[in-house]
């Protein structure tokens, strides 16, 4: 497969002006868009619209160049927060079958797939990770891909919001905070992936694991929870030898805020120049013992801005500051997404 790669800024959640460009001027054809993973300027929590109006706009884009049903067929991950140095922008993924003049190399391929919608007490449990590791195992075959080639897994996940429950339900979930929902949501997905790659064993995973034992996880899950939602949605990016793409994926684990070698490590193994770099996509959580290097931080304790956010302002920083752009992706909950206090980031570069 042929894979591309295009990275647009926006000037607000509904600026598709960077896409209508690309579309006039015949660099990328709107049919084979099969996936747009974007960051927007919300606050990133349950009540952040912003995420559900930039897919309902790129939805509302594309439904008039390529018709309704091949616009919902495109999976659509919006990760809200733009805090700190962070720009706002999309990342738009085509396929398109390989040119038969074109001899394969080691390259990007991409698979993508879906779970069914999740009930309100199912979310946070091991029945969202057996079906996460079900529709992942299904997007590496989409993709032609090996697990051990797999590089990052991107996913959208739902939480609970209270306006989908009732009294009855309340006893069944698996928390009725929708914030904590959040994190339940994505650290269930996130060992879905763990168990889809070999990670981490089924037959060993209870349900007091999840957002618990956090030496289970995977180092190439990245999963962002949403009210837009009640499914998820799911990117798996890779390298294979027969893709015909003109770009490369590597990756590496943070083990913590403030590990830049991670970061010039998966920049390192897609063997190009920083120069060549398209995007970099990071997860970021403040360490839930409190301490980062040693010392103390108050992420935790503070009252007035969530954790999530105040860590995706410093991992955007750390990233950015490596490849000297702001417009980098950078998602906040890292829960069983690589090592507590860590996370998985991943480096796309055009050969």
């Amino acid at each position: 497969m042929k894979v591309n790669v295009f990275k647009i800024a926006q000037t607000s959640p509904d600026d598709l002006s960077g896409l209508e460009h690309l579309i006039q001027t015949q660099a990328l054809e709107p049919t084979t868009i099969v996936a747009i993973l974007g960051k927007t300027e919300g606050n990133g929590c349950v009540n952040d619209f912003t995420r559900g109006f930039a897919t309902q706009t790129c939805k509302h884009y594309l439904t008039a160049h390529i018709g309704k049903d091949r616009a919902e067929q495109i999976i659509y991950v919006m990760s809200g927060g733009t805090e700190g140095v962070l720009s706002p922008h999309l990342t738009l993924f085509t396929r398109q079958p390989s040119p038969a003049d074109v001899a394969p190399h080691w390259g990007l391929v991409l698979g993508t797939s879906r779970t069914k919608d999740f009930l309100p007490a199912e979310i946070g449990t091991l029945t969202m990770v057996d079906a996460v590791e079900k529709a992942v195992r299904a997007a590496i075959t989409d993709a032609q891909l090996t697990p051990q080639d797999v590089h990052f897994v991107q996913i959208k996940c739902p939480l609970i919001a209270s306006s989908r429950t009732g009294l009855q339900d309340s006893q069944q979930l698996r928390t009725q905070d929708s914030y904590k929902s959040m994190a339940y949501s994505r650290g269930a997905s996130a060992l879905g992936v763990a168990v889809a790659l070999g990670e981490v064993d089924r037959h060993r995973l209870k349900a007091s694991d999840i957002c618990a034992n956090y030496a289970l996880y995977s180092s190439v899950a990245s999963t962002s929870a949403g009210i837009e939602l009640q499914n998820c949605e799911i990117i798996v990016l890779g390298n294979g030898a027969t893709s015909t793409s003109g770009f490369v994926i590597g990756h590496s684990v943070m083990a913590h805020g403030l590990d830049v070698a991670a970061v010039h490590q998966a920049i390192a193994h897609t063997q190009q120049p920083l120069a060549q770099i398209v995007n970099v996509f990071a997860k970021a959580e403040a360490d839930p013992s409190g301490r980062i290097l040693g010392r103390r931080h108050t992420m935790l304790d503070d009252s007035d801005i969530n954790h999530t956010r105040m860590a995706r302002a410093v991992v955007g920083a750390v990233v950015a500051s490596v490849v000297q752009d702001p417009m980098v992706y950078v998602s906040g909950g890292a829960e069983h997404q690589g090592p507590a206090g860590g996370g998985p980031v991943a480096a796309i570069a055009a050969l």
